[in-house]
């Protein structure tokens, strides 16, 4: 149905958020980039527009949610591997987010985190077999 998903996020600091993911091991798409936005490639297709509070405020007239105070969603994101998941989870605590929950249902394993903005991120991986 969706060919590609653009996330917009808003951000304190591009430079702060660009250290912490390129710390993840992500990258950036430069062409969408500038000092007010920041495009993170989650995948292919698939992006997180990282936005000046401003910037983001712009988007639409109601009074965006301070992150760190107020969840206003959780970003999932599937890994390959139970392995993968916490070497992820694992980089972004020590590049200064903040650890959140775990979950093994077996078949399904996941761990979250913070990033420096509030923002939370669910990184889990599923058993391919259980998907049927």
């Amino acid at each position: 149905m969706h060919s590609t998903i653009f996330v917009n996020l808003p951000v304190a600091d591009i430079d702060r958020s660009r250290q912490f993911f390129t710390d993840l091991g992500y990258t950036f798409d430069e062409k969408f980039s500038d000092g007010r936005a920041l495009v993170l490639v989650l995948g292919e297709n698939r992006f997180a527009m990282l936005m000046l509070r401003d910037s983001f405020d712009s988007l639409h007239p109601a009074r965006t949610a301070d992150a760190s105070e107020v969840k206003e969603c959780v970003i999932c994101l599937g890994a390959d591997s139970r392995e993968d998941v916490d070497a992820l989870v694992d980089r972004a605590v020590a590049a200064g987010g903040a650890a959140g929950d775990s979950e093994d249902h077996g078949f399904m394993y996941g761990r979250s985190y913070d990033d420096p903005d509030g923002h939370s991120w669910q990184i889990f991986w599923m058993d391919p077999s259980a998907r049927g």
